[in-house]
């Protein structure tokens, strides 16, 4: 949820719940009408921080499992039902009460599907965006390495130059 890149590590697009709204209907998985309340809201939340925390472990990080509960309990609330089509495929579909069911329907989609180990959080600690690593042997670190990834080089490098005495 939010942007990818070095823009969308500039700040939260999700602080009110409209905003969340705005964005689930635009991504099709909530009515442009529907109303959300700010419990709401921090459910999504609890849902997109969760997930962050969950993700650190396809990047090499260790994870807190208490840093799990949240997203556990978020999850918890999200009814989803198992459908069938006629072509024997199957998916999770959200409880039409379910404001955000939607989001954990994508969530579900997305742990099963072959690109799970992909979905990573990047490297840089001030930045911590989920993204998708497209690298062929799975190395990224960064959620762009025109911006994270540049920044995190260049200051590695000016701290290098600095130890070795030569000027920055």
């Amino acid at each position: 949820m939010g942007g990818r890149g070095p823009a969308a590590c500039t700040g939260d697009q999700l602080t009110d719940p409209g905003e969340l709204r705005n964005w689930l209907a635009s991504r099709d998985l909530l009515a442009p009408s529907a109303a959300l309340t700010a419990a709401d809201l921090r459910r999504a939340l609890a849902i997109r921080e969760g997930l962050r925390v969950a993700l650190q472990a396809h990047a090499g990080h260790p994870v807190d499992p208490a840093g799990l509960e949240p997203l556990h309990a978020a999850l918890d609330r999200a009814p989803l039902h198992l459908r069938f089509d006629g072509a024997g495929g199957r998916r999770l579909v959200p409880a039409a009460d379910d404001p955000l069911g939607g989001l954990t329907a994508v969530l579900a989609a997305a742990t099963e599907s072959d690109g799970w180990d992909r979905l990573k959080v990047c490297a840089r600690e001030s930045c911590r965006w989920a993204y998708y690593d497209s690298s062929r042997n799975r190395s990224g670190r960064w959620c762009s390495m025109a911006g994270c990834g540049n920044l995190v080089k260049m200051r590695r490098a000016y701290a290098a130059r600095r130890r070795a005495g030569r000027p920055g």
